[in-house]
């Protein structure tokens, strides 16, 4: 695809500064870029590959300093993000699927919108309703009453379990499993763990988009709710009965025990994990590979495990460093002390 520098520039709000007719051919990391490219430069750390790119054009702030002529520049505030706008524009994959497969079963008593595509192998229950503009890929299974809302996109060998509800524009990448039984189980007078039935659901609001094997636990009883906007990365527990409030992201490998509550705009990062019945407010970021193990109230940063405000938490990493000197200064005054205290004695005997 070929897209006019000038068009780009329009399209951006940005400064142009060059050849306006230059015609763009593909979008690349500045240290990868190849003639016909757009580049894009917004971390200092970067600047270093600048002077050997071979990119044709590059989004830079404004003021940058534009040392060689044989590229063009767009000044925006964010290259950052106006890249990522230009890659959404131009260059979104159309993921092309249509008409339903001879190989896919759908039952007859299951409500198929306008304009669905259904993939190989793909079963669609008894009392599905699935929106219009829905995509879904090989080897997806949906068990009875699912319902998919408008334009959601369902990639291959997803299983989402009965009665499930997934809202509109919402994506599911390939592996994960909605509504799997939540871990519930107690033991009786014998010793011996007996299964509590998950009776429950599992609600995925409108413009969720869910990674690749990622597993949401249907409620024991009620819903668990994933919330308009949320972003989830792949491999992420959410177990039965979480509820995870709106524009929260999620990033791989976190797991959030029964019953917590996240609030709106939160972030946790890589490997966080929570335990159960607890409540997390809005605005709360968890730095990665940090465990909560109480409620958090309070919006901010937090790390550690158990985790802290993050000021107070890397206080206490650096004290952790110190301890091997610590335990010298110690056992140095430790030393002193007894040397004074033998001297104290010896006065007293005199």
């Amino acid at each position: 695809m070929k897209i006019k520098l000038n068009e780009v520039a329009e399209f951006l709000d940005g400064k142009l500064s060059g050849n306006p007719n230059l015609e763009i051919e593909g979008l690349a990391k500045i240290e990868e870029a190849q003639t016909g490219d757009l580049t894009f430069l917004y971390l200092p750390a970067y600047e270093k590959y600048f002077p050997n790119t071979k990119a044709s054009a590059i989004l830079v702030k404004p003021g940058f300093a534009r040392t060689r002529s044989d590229i063009s520049y767009i000044e925006v505030n964010d290259p950052n993000k106006a890249f990522s706008k230009v890659l959404i524009k131009y260059y979104s994959p159309d993921f092309p699927l249509s008409d339903i497969d001879a190989t896919a079963f759908v039952h007859p008593d299951a409500g198929i919108g306008k304009n669905v595509s259904i993939g190989k192998n793909v079963v669609i229950s008894a009392g599905c309703k699935i929106g219009d503009n829905v995509k879904i890929f090989h080897n997806t299974v949906l068990l009875e009453d699912v319902e998919i809302g408008d334009n959601s996109l369902i990639f291959q060998n997803v299983s989402i379990r009965e009665k499930c509800k997934i809202g509109r524009r919402v994506v599911i990448h390939h592996g994960t499993v909605i509504g799997s039984d939540g871990f519930g189980f107690f033991t009786d007078e014998k010793g011996v763990y007996q299964k509590i039935p998950q009776i429950g659901i599992v609600v995925v609001e409108d413009d969720v988009e869910l990674g690749a094997n990622v597993t949401v636990d249907r409620a024991a009883f009620g819903a668990t709710v994933i919330k308009r906007g949320v972003k989830i990365d792949n491999l992420v527990q959410i177990a039965h009965n979480v509820v995870i409030g709106e524009d929260t992201v999620i990033s791989a490998q976190s797991g959030i025990s029964g019953s917590t509550k996240v609030g709106n705009h939160c972030i946790l990062a890589g490997q966080v994990g929570i335990v159960g019945h607890v409540e997390i407010g809005d605005g709360v970021i968890v730095l990665a590979q940090s465990g909560i193990s109480k409620d958090i109230s309070k919006a901010g940063q937090y790390f550690g495990s158990p985790a802290k405000e993050v000021k107070t938490a890397l206080k206490l990493q650096a004290h952790f460093r110190n301890l091997p000197e610590y335990v010298e200064k110690i056992k140095s005054l430790e030393n002193q002390i007894k040397k004074l205290q033998d001297e104290i004695k010896g006065m007293k005997k005199e």
